[in-house]
């Protein structure tokens, strides 16, 4: 794999990225988004490196976690990262496509499911000629649909669904949900800083859950008015923040 090496997630977490499995802002951010309530049995589709699994795992080794990902050669990097960091009774890796987990995974079992999904529309943009990576950025694999409908079959009643998208999606990400069967209840949107406009949103929905409310939540700046890193931000980055001073 080209460039592999160890990044630090804090807390003595490390995993393995190499140039075409790696993480940004964006799935640190939508890790500490679902985190922010319990759920013991969780799912991360599309999980590449492993990054939001782990997180998850790093104040927590009584979750049980599996992480989907479609790309052989990203699980095997997570596999690595797994047992670098002795995880193995706690994450699994799925070699899977999203769209056929019937049989693979217990349906209706999982108390949460999060996605860092692609943010182009397929045919969209101008698609990276490395497969790797247009898979990751476009909807190729699979569509906002094919994910809400994964993450439906997965949830129990209740269950939450937590995904991330640029604010473009924003409607068409609530109507997949809803034709999943699963309720818009939480939405956040991130801002690089107060003078700019949105980059990104976050959004939790509930299976089965009631229509008529959606909670707003105050909107999470990256950087303060001196250019560094929000009080806020240093929060979620904790000791992680030392080694990584990148931008969304």
């Amino acid at each position: 794999m080209r460039n592999l090496h160890r990044e630090p997630l804090g807390g003595g977490m490390e995993i393995y990225v190499t140039d075409s499995y790696h993480f940004s802002t964006d799935t640190i951010l939508l890790a500490n988004f679902a985190n922010r309530r319990g759920g013991r049995r969780r799912v991360d589709l599309g999980a590449g490196c492993g990054t939001i699994g782990l997180l998850w795992l790093k104040d927590n080794r009584d979750l049980e976690v599996t992480a989907v990902e479609i790309q052989a050669e990203a699980c095997e990097l997570l596999e690595q990262s797994v047992r670098l960091n002795d995880l193995a009774d706690n994450l699994t890796v799925l070699n899977a496509d999203l769209k056929n987990l019937r049989g693979s995974l217990p349906f209706g079992a999982f108390d949460l499911v999060a996605c860092n999904p692609p943010y182009k529309l397929s045919g969209t943009g101008v698609p990276n000629p490395g497969d790797k990576k247009l898979l990751a950025r476009h909807e190729t694999a699979c569509t906002l649909d094919d994910i809400c409908a994964a993450a439906a079959g997965l949830l129990q009643f209740g269950g939450r669904f937590c995904i991330c998208q640029r604010p473009e999606r924003l409607p068409d990400v609530m109507e997949s949900m809803r034709r999943s069967d699963i309720e818009p209840k939480t939405l956040r949107l991130v801002q690089q800083r107060r003078d700019k406009a949105p980059k990104l949103f976050l959004l939790e929905g509930r299976k089965g859950g009631k229509r008529g409310y959606m909670e707003t939540l105050p909107t999470l700046f990256i950087e303060d008015e001196t250019g560094d890193f929000s009080e806020e931000m240093r929060e979620i980055y904790g000791n992680y923040k030392s080694d990584h001073e990148e931008t969304i």
